[in-house]
């Protein structure tokens, strides 16, 4: 991959794909010559950052945002969905796992919990509460959440025992001092597809394009998956 004029690119990403675009982003400023210069926030903060007008040329964001009419209309076809993944739990290293082989065994589980981590204002928070919800404990976990403001604070959250469980996207688990407890039960699970696009406004339209391109390269999609999620 090369180009002829080196752009820096102003990409808006999903906060847990902060791990994803630490290995990806020198890979492909290496490969392109240009540069990346990153924001990762949460679903709610993207789509007010996008109506608000930032100036952004990409995004790799969950798919909610693109549900919002308003932030939609900021994004031009065509949207690529680059990467998906399902739900979790994590305890401290050494701690005991608790049984999630059930939807009943995973209900006991987080009641039985003092505190659980999270990142409730963004999408995957969002679906983390319907399952709540569903479970008829919203009430109860409300009260022992322990919210973290960037999804990647969960597992440090839980590796210092400030909380006994983490719950959230498995590929913000890739962390030291945890360990993975288990997967939502089938029945309560669900992936999170992150797609990408183009602003309709970017300055640095052919970098995007590059760079959503890189993303669907051999080397991306073996990071991809060593980041614990699935190429889309």
């Amino acid at each position: 991959m090369t180009s002829v004029k080196a752009s820096e690119l102003k990409l808006i990403a999903g906060g847990s794909l902060a791990g994803l675009f630490k290995a990806l982003g020198p890979q492909f400023e290496k490969a392109s010559g240009h540069t990346l210069s990153i924001h990762f926030d949460s679903t709610p903060n993207i789509i007010s950052r996008i109506n608000a007008g930032t100036a952004f040329d990409v995004v790799v964001v969950p798919a909610d945002v693109f549900k919002d009419a308003s932030a939609k209309r900021h994004l031009a076809d065509p949207v690529v969905d680059i990467a998906r993944v399902g739900f979790g739990l994590i305890v401290r290293d050494g701690a005991p796992k608790p049984d999630l082989s059930t939807t009943d065994a995973f209900k006991k589980a987080l009641l039985a919990a003092s505190s659980v981590a999270s990142t409730p204002e963004s999408a995957a928070g969002a679906y983390i509460a319907k399952v709540y919800q569903r479970l008829g404990i919203a009430k109860e976990m409300k009260a022992k959440t322990r919210a973290q403001a960037m999804p990647t604070l969960i597992a440090p959250a839980v590796a210092k025992g400030e909380a006994d469980l983490g719950i959230f996207l498995t590929n913000v688990f890739n962390a030291p001092g945890v360990a993975l407890a288990g997967l939502f039960p089938a029945d309560l699970q669900q992936e999170l597809i992150f797609p990408a696009a183009v602003a309709t406004g970017a300055k640095e339209a052919a970098a995007a394009k590059a760079l959503i391109d890189f993303l669907k390269t051999p080397a991306a999609v073996a990071a991809i998956k060593a980041a614990g999620m699935t190429p889309a």
